[in-house]
C-alpha cells in the first residue's frame, strides 16, 4: 500500500515538471509562426494619447494622412515613454505588443485599418531610432549644454499659440541640423523626431500630453467639437446682432448725411482751393532727403517722364497701384510706381517703402533712383517713386508668358542663386535686417543677361534687433505665403524663405504656385512637388523639354532644395544664407527632409479664412496679373546622409 501512493506522488511530480517544461506564453506575449516568443508586454502607455483622443473633432483623412497621424501620435507616446523612463524606444522584444495595443486603439476610431499593412511599416521600426541612441544620457552626450539650453529657453512655455511654437522650433531645428545628422532606422522616428520628442518630454514643462504642445510639436491638433460648435454658435450671434445695429444706425443717419452733404462738399472745396499751390514733400517725408541721396523730382517731371500716364505706358499692376514706364529728360527709362487711393494719412506707408528700398544696395536687388510727393486740387495727393527700369521683365513673364523660348538650366541656375543671395542680403546684410513679405515670380526682375532682381518692397518689415519674430497683419500673396504667417501673422524670415522654395518649385517644373482647382480644392505645386520627392521621383519636378539641362545629382538636389524650403513647418526650413551655400557649393549636402504634417491647419481655406479676418486687405491671388512690382556657418552634415537626403 505505502509502495502505491509513492508511485502515485511521483507521477504526480513528474506531470508538473513537464508542464513546466514545456514552452509558455504569458499574458501580454505572443507567438510568431516559427514558434518562439517574440514580445513582452510593451511599456508604451497608449491611454495617453487615447485621453487626447476622446472628444476631439476626428478629421477626415485618405490613407496617406491616417499613416502621418498614427506617425505622429506614436511620437508623442514616446515622449510620454522618454519622460517616465529616460528611454526613447521600447524594447525590441515588446515590438509586437506595442503594435497590437496601438492598433486596438487605431480601431475604436478607424475600425478595419491595419496600421503596418496600410501604412508599410515593419514590426521592428518601433524599436529603431537616430544614430544608434536610446536613452536621454547618450541624446545629451551627443549635443552640447548650451544647445539644450536654449532649446529649454524657447520651449518651457505653453506652446498653443504660434509665437512661441515658432520660437520653439526654430531652436528645435538648430539643434537638430547641428548635431543629430546620423543615419536613421525605418521610417518612424528619424533624428529630427529626436528632437521634438526629447523637447516635449523635458525641455517643456506641461510635457507631451499637453495640448498646445502636442498641437506645435507633434501637428496633432485635439480639438473639441462642441467648443468649435459653441464657437460658430457665438459668432453667428454677433454677427445678427452688428448687422442690426448696422441698419438701425444707417436708418437714423440717412437724413443727418442728406443735410450736411452740401456743407461737406463746400469745405472739401475750400481745403483743395488751400493745397492747389502745394507741391512737394510732406512734414512726414522731410527726413528722406536728408538721409539719402535720392532725387526728388516734382509732378511736372513725373507726367512728362510718363505721358501724362497714359494707359499705354503701364507695365504692371499691384495692390498698391499701377507702375508705369518712363523716359527721364536725361534719356534714361526707369519705371515710376504710382500708389493709388492716397490720403495725407498715407504718408507713413510711402515713406515706409522709400525708406526700405533706399537703405539697400546689392547687385539682386531693384535700385531706387527717387521719389515724388504731391498735392493737387484736381488729382489729390500723389506719391511715386522711381526705379531703374528692368527691361527683360519678370520671373512670371518668362515661366507662364507667351514667350515660347523656355529657359534653359543654366539661366534658371542664375535666376535661383541670385534671388537667394539678394534674400539672403536682406535678411543679414542690411541693418537693420529686413523680411520681404511677397516673394513671388512676378517680384523676381530680370535684366538683360538675366541676372535677377527682387522688387517691390511695399510690403516690407524691419525686424528690431534681438527679435526673433513679428506679429502683424497678414500680407502677401495666396500660394507664396507660409502656413505660420497666414494662420497667426508669425512672420519671421523663415517666411521669406518658404516663398523661394515656392518660386524655386515653379522655376524647376514651370507650374505655377497653384496650378488647378480638382473637387473645388487648390492643387499646389509644394504637395504636388513633396508627393514626387517622398515616392523618389525628384527629377520628375523638372520641366519637360528644359533645354541644356544640367547633370542629374545638380537637378535633384535644387529639388530637393526647393522642397525643403517650402516645408510647411517653420522649422524644418533653411536660412536664407544656408541655402546661397546649398546652390552655391557642391560639397554641401541637402539635410535629411523632416515627415510633413498632417493638413489639419494649414491648408488653403484655414489661410483664406485667416486672411479674410485679420483685416489686412493684402492677401493677393496667385492667378492676378503682376508682371511688375515695386555669414552663418552652416552645420556640417556626414557624408552617408548625402545618398539619401530624404528621410524615409
Amino acid at each position: 500500500m505505502n509502495l502505491f501512493i509513492f508511485f502515485l506522488i511521483f507521477l504526480s511530480l513528474q506531470t508538473q515538471v513537464t508542464f513546466l517544461a514545456a514552452p509558455q506564453v504569458p499574458a501580454g506575449r505572443t507567438l510568431l509562426q516559427s514558434g518562439t516568443v517574440s514580445s513582452s508586454t510593451c511599456p508604451l502607455d497608449f491611454d495617453v494619447l487615447s485621453r487626447l483622443v476622446q472628444g476631439s473633432k476626428p478629421p477626415y483623412l485618405d490613407t496617406s494622412a491616417r499613416c502621418q497621424y498614427i506617425r505622429q501620435g506614436l511620437r508623442l507616446v514616446l515622449s510620454d515613454y522618454l519622460r517616465r523612463t529616460n528611454q526613447f524606444l521600447p524594447p525590441l522584444d515588446s515590438a509586437e505588443s506595442c503594435w497590437q495595443a496601438y492598433q486596438k486603439l487605431v480601431n475604436e476610431f478607424v475600425p478595419n485599418f491595419d496600421i503596418r499593412q496600410s501604412c508599410g511599416f515593419q514590426t521592428s521600426w518601433i524599436s529603431g531610432g537616430c544614430m544608434g541612441i536610446t536613452t536621454r544620457a547618450e541624446f545629451e552626450s551627443n549635443v552640447t549644454q548650451s544647445a539644450i539650453n536654449n532649446v529649454v529657453s524657447n520651449c518651457n512655455q505653453s506652446l498653443e499659440n504660434g509665437s512661441p511654437c515658432a520660437a520653439c522650433t526654430t531652436s528645435i531645428s538648430s539643434l537638430v541640423a547641428s548635431y543629430l545628422t546620423g543615419p536613421s532606422v525605418g521610417n518612424l522616428t528619424d533624428c529630427t523626431d529626436y528632437g521634438l520628442i526629447y523637447t516635449a518630454a523635458f525641455a517643456n514643462q506641461f510635457g507631451p500630453t499637453d495640448k498646445g504642445t502636442a498641437k506645435c510639436l507633434f501637428s496633432l491638433d485635439f480639438t473639441s467639437a462642441g467648443s468649435s460648435n459653441k464657437q460658430k454658435k457665438i459668432v453667428i450671434i454677433v454677427v445678427v446682432v452688428v448687422i442690426v445695429v448696422v441698419l438701425i444706425a444707417g436708418f437714423s443717419g440717412f437724413w443727418f448725411y442728406r443735410r450736411r452733404r452740401r456743407k461737406i462738399l463746400s469745405a472739401k472745396w475750400k481745403l483743395s482751393q488751400i493745397n492747389s499751390s502745394v507741391s512737394g514733400p510732406s512734414a512726414g517725408l522731410d527726413s528722406i532727403s536728408g538721409s539719402t541721396n535720392l532725387v526728388r523730382f516734382n509732378l511736372d517731371e513725373i507726367k512728362a517722364a510718363a505721358k501724362d500716364f497714359s494707359r499705354v505706358n503701364i507695365i504692371g499692376r499691384g495692390g498698391y497701384g499701377n507702375v508705369y514706364k518712363g523716359v527721364l529728360p536725361d534719356g534714361s527709362e526707369v519705371a515710376l510706381k504710382r500708389f493709388k487711393n492716397c490720403s495725407a494719412s498715407g504718408d507713413a506707408t510711402f515713406t515706409h517703402e522709400v525708406e526700405v528700398i533706399a537703405s539697400v544696395r546689392h547687385v539682386n536687388l531693384v535700385a531706387l533712383r527717387g521719389y515724388c510727393v504731391a498735392t493737387t486740387p484736381y488729382e489729390g495727393h500723389q506719391r511715386i517713386i522711381v526705379c531703374d527700369l528692368i527691361k527683360n521683365g519678370s520671373l512670371h513673364d518668362h515661366l507662364f508668358g507667351s514667350n515660347e523660348n523656355k529657359l534653359s538650366w543654366p539661366l534658371r541656375q542664375k535666376i535661383a542663386l541670385g534671388t537667394a543671395k539678394g534674400l539672403a542680403y536682406l535678411h543679414y546684410g542690411a541693418q537693420p535686417s529686413i523680411i520681404h513679405r511677397d516673394i513671388k515670380a512676378s517680384n523676381i526682375l530680370l535684366d538683360e543677361s538675366f541676372e535677377p532682381k527682387v522688387a517691390d518692397f511695399g510690403l516690407a518689415k524691419f525686424t528690431p534687433e534681438g527679435m526673433t519674430h513679428l506679429s502683424t497683419r497678414v500680407a502677401g500673396t495666396m500660394g507664396y505665403v507660409a502656413p505660420e504667417y497666414a494662420l497667426y501673422g508669425q512672420l519671421t524670415e523663415r517666411s521669406d524663405v518658404y516663398s523661394f522654395g515656392v518660386v524655386l518649385l515653379e522655376l524647376l517644373s514651370g507650374k505655377k504656385a497653384i496650378m488647378a482647382t480638382i473637387d473645388g480644392q487648390p492643387n499646389v505645386v509644394t504637395d504636388w512637388a513633396w508627393s514626387l520627392v517622398r515616392n523618389g521621383r525628384a527629377l520628375d519636378v523638372i520641366e519637360d523639354g528644359m533645354p541644356d539641362l544640367g547633370p542629374p545629382e545638380v537637378l535633384e538636389k535644387y529639388v530637393l532644395i526647393a522642397v525643403l524650403c517650402s516645408h510647411p513647418q517653420l522649422y524644418a526650413r533653411p536660412t536664407m544664407d544656408q541655402v546661397v551655400k546649398m546652390l552655391h557649393t557642391d560639397d554641401v549636402p541637402v539635410p535629411s527632409i523632416p515627415e510633413r504634417p498632417i493638413p489639419l491647419t494649414a491648408v488653403i481655406d484655414d489661410i483664406q479664412r485667416s486672411a479674410s479676418s485679420s483685416g489686412s486687405g493684402h492677401l493677393s491671388t496667385a492667378t492676378g496679373y503682376q508682371p511688375y512690382s515695386l555669414d552663418r556657418e552652416f552645420p556640417e552634415t556626414p557624408k552617408e546622409t548625402q545618398e539619401s537626403p530624404l528621410s524615409r
